[in-house]
């Protein structure tokens, strides 16, 4: 018999609706119950894709002794925290603070009026490894709940004083400018793997935001930024992090060498690397780091792309009950799918006939250029071939049981993946790209938009209740990035529509943004999260997002809004830069004289595609730029505004900072002004 997730649309949730634990979801119904009852609330939080979710759920929630012990003692609450980041983050921040660290699955104990008194993360189902049994934690807990209550009431309140002063309003230390920004880069460039790229030991994080970053520094002149980011980006795309046969990225990698990942796949992950790559590219020209953005993005729409238009948040790492059996190979497999060109591709992964039986993740040891040399090849010809072989592979492995895939569209993650096909569109002059995107704007703002009213989540045709500030804040900055591509008038007056309800409905009198709106269910305290993680913050976008507004409409109030935001956080970002990649270019878009380029003429006039096609010739992070044909349509963004063509022509007019050039209507000049 079903417990009370079966109506959810979840999938993380309908895994669990038929465990013997009595589950609720998060909501009135459930609080309601343990007050009612007087019984302390067991909240657990995980995602589809988290492989030690799956884990505890077999061992314990599927274990019909510990389920009765849950429902007799306590009030059992599950919840995606995919779906309700903003309970993620709160109670993410408490069980940090009571044990030191924090992960998924997420075990957090309450009292009814939703103060935790206790936590942790995954608890085995016997004492393993110093980790306490999952039974012996409730036995405790359930007897400290009947038999010392005091001292439970005592810890909550003081873990909940806790929560509240970390949200107090924070005080600005400092304002960001370039000198610091030079600073915050150096010592995030010292910090770097030297040896093996990215940054950190195992499980070693992609760090995309910290990328960006470095890319935008090279851009502004600190030539030394560039290194660190290049070794990153190299480093990652030989393999193991990165499925070198179908595309796309894992989670993390379990080593410091990125060769065995965590096989789960996540939508924003690849979103925020397709675009590093694609940049990677723009800055260095390599070859390699074009194919990866292409392959990715080819991955999440081959993979990950609803028939609706929508794309889908994870794929497992499981399959067949197994980690990455979806993934790896046996010599034997590849000899088979590769026939005569088996030798070429194991000279260039490094393969041996010694483990033909073990499980092989792939991971290149030999370049294009070595190759080439080694098989009388040119580098380009090692290049196809290399992709031949990938093909054959990727042949073989859709014969295979995929892993589950968590097919809810959440908006903040469809944000940044429309962002990545919309530039991707005009950089690599890709019309299959820009239809993606076209079509995955139009599903954001249909069905994630009902009664117009944007919503967070949406499965099987069901939109959910809640929004956050970081569903707005992406949605934004991915139609901007829309109408840069097509300057369809469509996706620029939507964004327009979204700023003013976003700062309408997170603003912080104080400065920033909470996190979540301000007619939203009342939590044990409104979250504000100015930490990046895997996910940008929703506070570090919408800095971004008013900024770039603000460029495009002239409002000086959305500017102010970012330039405060930014002003509380400077002075962390500059301690603790890795956690706040996301705010630091946010940061240097403010502290350069942003360059805007109005383009007047007809968009099919090929003067006005070569003006375009110039603009998009290189990387410019600092640049925004609106066209229309003269005159412009209503609602277009104000930087058109009173800027005819001249002499007939199609005209763009450059203005950077305060200060605005003559217009030109030769490609020649206009390269002398973007110089």
């Amino acid at each position: 018999m079903p417990n009370h997730l079966a109506d959810e649309t979840s999938p993380y949730l309908l895994q669990h609706a038929h465990h013997p634990v009595d589950w609720h979801p998060w909501g009135r119904e459930a609080l309601d119950r343990a007050r009612r009852e007087d019984k302390p609330i067991f909240l657990s939080i995980g995602y589809a894709a988290c492989h030690w979710c799956h884990v505890m759920a077999q061992e314990s929630f599927e274990n019909p002794e510990t389920a009765a012990f849950l429902n007799e003692r306590f009030v059992c609450i599950k919840v995606d925290r995919e779906e309700r980041p903003d309970l993620d983050a709160l109670y993410m921040t408490a069980v940090t603070a009571l044990t030191g660290r924090g992960g998924w699955p997420m075990s957090v104990f309450l009292t009814p009026d939703q103060r935790p008194f206790f936590g942790g993360t995954y608890y085995p189902p016997r004492r393993l490894s110093g980790m306490p049994a999952f039974m012996d934690v409730l036995t405790a807990l359930s007897d400290a709940w009947t038999n010392h209550r005091e001292e439970v009431l005592r810890s909550g309140e003081k873990i909940a004083a806790h929560l509240i002063e970390e949200s107090g309003g924070r005080e600005a230390e400092r304002t960001f400018d370039r000198p610091m920004l030079t600073a915050t880069a150096r010592a995030l460039a010292e910090a770097s793997d030297r040896t093996n790229g990215g940054w950190g030991e195992a499980p070693k994080f992609p760090q995309p935001m910290a990328i960006e970053f470095l890319l935008r520094r090279r851009i502004a002149g600190d030539v030394w930024a560039l290194e660190p980011a290049e070794r990153a980006l190299r480093s990652m795309a030989r393999g193991g992090l990165y499925d070198v046969v179908g595309g796309g990225f894992a989670r993390y990698s379990t080593d410091p060498f990125w060769r065995v990942p965590h096989f789960e796949k996540m939508l924003c992950d690849n979103a925020q690397l397709a675009r590093a790559y694609l940049h990677g590219w723009q800055v260095t020209g390599a070859p390699e780091f074009r194919s990866v953005a292409e392959d990715t993005l080819a991955f999440a729409a081959r993979e990950m792309h609803s028939a609706e238009g929508g794309f889908y948040s994870s794929l497992d790492a499981d399959s067949e009950g197994e980690e990455g059996k979806f993934y790896v190979w046996t010599l034997a497999e590849i000899r088979a799918a590769l026939g005569e060109e088996k030798r070429f591709f194991e000279t260039a992964y490094g393969l041996t006939a010694g483990g033909s039986r073990e499980k092989i993740v792939l991971q290149r040891v030999v370049d294009e250029a070595e190759l080439a040399r080694r098989f009388g090849l040119s580098p380009g010809q090692a290049a196809g071939k290399l992709a031949a072989c990938h093909r054959r592979l990727l042949t073989v492995r859709t014969k295979r049981i995929r892993p589950g895939t968590d097919d809810k569209v959440l908006t903040s993650w469809n944000g940044l993946m429309l962002a990545a096909f919309a530039e991707a569109a005009r950089v690599f002059d890709e019309p299959r790209y820009l239809e993606i995107a076209v079509r995955n704007a139009d599903f954001l703002l249909t069905a994630l938009h009902p009664q117009g009213a944007l919503r967070r989540a949406w499965r099987a045709g069901r939109a959910g209740r809640e929004v956050f500030l970081e569903d707005y804040a992406a949605l934004i900055l991915g139609l901007l990035e829309l109408y840069q591509s097509d300057f369809n008038n469509r996706w620029f007056a939507a964004a327009a529509r979204l700023t003013e309800e976003m700062a309408a409905r997170f603003t912080d009198p104080a400065g920033g943004f909470f996190d979540t709106p301000d007619d939203a269910e009342k939590l044990l305290l409104r979250p504000k999260d100015s930490q990046d993680n895997a996910t940008p913050s929703g506070n570090a976008l919408a800095a971004d997002a008013l900024l770039r507004m603000a460029a495009f409409t002239g409002k000086t109030e959305w500017r102010e809004r970012a330039e405060k935001s930014l002003a509380l956080i400077a002075g962390p970002a500059a301690r603790f830069p890795m956690a706040h990649g996301r705010w630091l270019s946010a940061a240097d878009f403010a502290a350069g004289d942003v360059r805007q380029i109005a383009v007047v003429g007809d968009l099919d006039d090929p003067d006005t595609k070569a003006l375009l096609g110039e603009i998009r010739r290189a990387y410019r992070p600092d640049l925004i730029v609106a066209a229309a044909p003269d005159p412009p349509p209503k609602g277009a963004p104000a930087l058109l505004a009173g800027r005819p063509m001249t002499g007939g022509r199609p005209t763009a007019y450059v203005c950077r900072g305060v200060v605005c050039r003559n217009p030109v209507t030769r490609v020649e000049d206009l390269r002398l002004l973007l110089s």
